[in-house]
């Protein structure tokens, strides 16, 4: 709940100050995430979540529904036109990870078709523009526009645990293409080495990384607080 209420408070100062914010996270503990408007009730087995204890938080961007453990979550937010319209921003973001990650790898096709939102999970299948391998999809990724400003976010998958998502899906769900990064690399990479390439990377093609001053890191603990509570109201989480 922390880390969504944390990338829409980027969103706000992104929106009010005219400033651009990459950041990246793990999740403690490991949580299932859905989109802001995925049928969630209608798609997953709210029972089996409960049994299996399962933290489960819902997004303020769109998709389908994610498993965060073994990966990397990145966050971006930046005023509208920083990086292109929302396409060409989508679009250059997942380049931008391509070339941090490395190895064999490459941004899915532009006519690629986006999924209904109760086909499964965000990993069952590749959307235009996201980071896939010849092993499938390592980078899921979902956008917000709010008040001329844009968050993107999404979960980089370094080990492959999306199965769990096919397990508390309801009838028969959609096979998993989801790829870690490990296999593809042939190598285990750490998230602290992943989040260095990601601002090296980032850093390369936008200019330095500014680390954020005392009155907006202030700024975002305000805001993080003020939308907290929703992030961690079971209605909002199940609410449709």
């Amino acid at each position: 709940a922390t880390n969504m209420a944390r990338d829409l408070a980027l969103l706000d100062l992104a929106a009010e100050r005219g400033v651009g914010f990459v950041r990246t996270y793990t999740w403690a503990p490991f949580a299932l995430s859905f989109g802001a408007n995925e049928p969630a009730l209608k798609r997953y087995d709210r029972a089996e979540i409960d049994r299996r204890g399962l933290a489960v938080v819902r997004r303020p961007t769109g998709g389908r529904a994610v498993w965060h453990a073994e990966e990397l979550t990145y966050s971006v937010a930046a005023p509208e036109g920083a990086l292109g319209t929302l396409a060409e921003s989508y679009r250059r973001i997942h380049e931008m990870l391509v070339e941090a990650l490395g190895g064999p790898l490459e941004v899915a096709a532009k006519g690629t078709p986006t999924p209904a939102l109760d086909s499964g999970a965000c990993f069952a299948s590749p959307v235009g523009g996201e980071v896939i391998s010849a092993l499938g999809k390592v980078v899921g990724s979902a956008q917000l526009r709010e008040r001329g400003a844009f968050l993107q976010h999404g979960s980089i998958l370094l080990g492959n645990r999306q199965e769990l998502v096919a397990e508390i899906t309801r009838g028969t769900p959609p096979e998993v293409a989801a790829a870690a990064l490990n296999d593809v690399l042939g190598r285990a990479v750490s998230p602290p080495e992943l989040s260095e390439a990601i601002r090296m990377t980032f850093a390369h093609h936008l200019g330095p990384l500014q680390t954020p001053n005392s009155q907006l890191l202030t700024a975002l603990e305000t805001r993080t607080a003020m939308h907290l509570p929703r992030f961690l109201n079971d209605a909002w989480t199940w609410r449709r």
